[in-house]
């Protein structure tokens, strides 16, 4: 999956950049040359939003098109948004590692009983060629229906010239049981001491009064 976004070279300062409503940026590869570029805040985001990290995007507008990944974004704490991107020139025909986003469907059967599920991983490193990289990898909870299921990365559906880094074994998902409450405890109260505690103030108060007497 790919997608197109415009970009320009960077001639402006940020603070003049930002003023248009655009983010600074660099492009930067292996067989790629460090370039200072401008981009759409507004498209960007949309596209971040859209397309994710996992997606090559085809950068348009420079001396000629360059396929990317969106390497790091940096956001902007007080404002929101993004106000700056990193992204890296993939070398087309050759395989690259990257990270792909795990998306989890469907609906647990043993949520129904007050179990929760648990989502021990988010995404998963793969490698293959630009043209086979996923957006992202789906994991289909349906099939936890017991408190012991569990789901493994050998359980997923992986596309055909894809690989994942982590072993078959390594646990995708699994189920957390209901915990069910006790009931509070109630401390027995032992009538005898209240009474004798009782009795041994009232024979206090006639002392102090035939005391007060005399």
């Amino acid at each position: 999956m790919t997608t197109k976004l415009e970009v320009s070279k960077r001639e402006a300062s940020v603070e003049a950049l930002r003023a248009e409503g655009k983010i600074p940026a660099v492009v930067y590869g292996p067989k790629q040359e460090p370039i200072s570029i401008a981009v759409d805040k507004f498209q960007f985001e949309r596209t971040l939003h859209d397309a994710g990290e996992s997606t090559i995007i085809t950068l348009t507008g420079l001396d000629e098109e360059v396929e990317v990944l969106v390497h790091d974004v940096a956001f902007d704490a007080a404002k929101g948004g993004a106000e700056h991107a990193d992204f890296y020139a993939i070398e087309r025909g050759k395989e690259l590692t990257t990270n792909v986003a795990l998306e989890f469907v469907g609906e647990a059967p043993v949520e129904k009983n007050g179990a929760t599920v648990t989502k021990v991983l988010q995404d998963l490193e793969v490698t293959c060629r630009p043209s086979a990289l996923p957006s992202h990898i789906e994991v289909d909870i349906t099939v936890l229906a017991t408190e012991d299921a569990q789901i493994h990365v050998s359980d997923l559906q992986i596309p055909e010239g894809v690989t994942v880094t982590l072993d078959g074994d390594a646990v995708v998902a699994s189920v957390s049981a209901a915990r069910e409450e006790e009931p509070e405890e109630v401390a027995e109260v032992d009538m005898d001491a209240v009474e004798v505690e009782t009795k041994g103030k009232e024979e206090d108060s006639e002392s102090e009064e035939e005391t007060a007497a005399e």
